[in-house]
């Protein structure tokens, strides 16, 4: 990979790039991807999207390079709104060169500006030390004592149905 590269925010006609982009993300980390890219067009692009999405492209070639999705989150212990990042990727031949950094200044400075960004939140792979890395050199912490839980399935279905 050689070249300038745009970040730019990913746009209906863009949900089989981005979701071949994250499907990238899940094979490398081992993940199931269960998304399609009609799962993207219906939460990512509706007048009530759940997320906002942005594209890393070569200039000269247009190829998606990296990606980032986030959600808006809101912490009464923080008093402010943030941005929880649920998936970051760069490609292989992108790597090592701040493309990532690159993409979470983006993701920040393209959100809606009633979004207020006041912290950024996200989940790392014990299994991704590199990424680590990453983010322990741009400040972000761990919270001692603090578990995230998963509520999905039949358990989810439950707890919607309680009276």
């Amino acid at each position: 990979m050689t070249g300038a590269i745009r970040i730019r925010r990913a746009e209906r006609a863009d949900a089989k790039r981005l979701n071949d982009a994250l499907t990238s993300l899940s094979e490398e980390l081992g993940d199931r991807h269960g998304a399609t890219a009609e799962d993207l067009l219906r939460h990512g692009f509706g007048p009530e999207a759940a997320f906002r999405a942005l594209l890393a492209e070569e200039e000269a070639t247009g190829a998606v390079v990296g990606a980032i999705v986030c959600s808006p989150v809101f912490s009464t212990t923080r008093a402010a709104s943030g941005l929880y990042v649920s998936d970051l990727w760069v490609s292989t031949d992108a790597r090592g060169k701040g493309l990532g950094k690159r993409l979470l200044s983006a993701a920040i400075n393209h959100m809606p500006t009633g979004w207020s960004i006041g912290f950024l939140r996200l989940a790392v792979y014990e299994s991704n030390p590199a990424a680590r890395a990453v983010y322990d050199r741009l400040g972000f912490i761990s919270n001692p004592g603090e578990t995230w839980l998963t509520l999905a399935g039949a358990p989810l279905t439950a707890v919607k149905e309680l009276p």
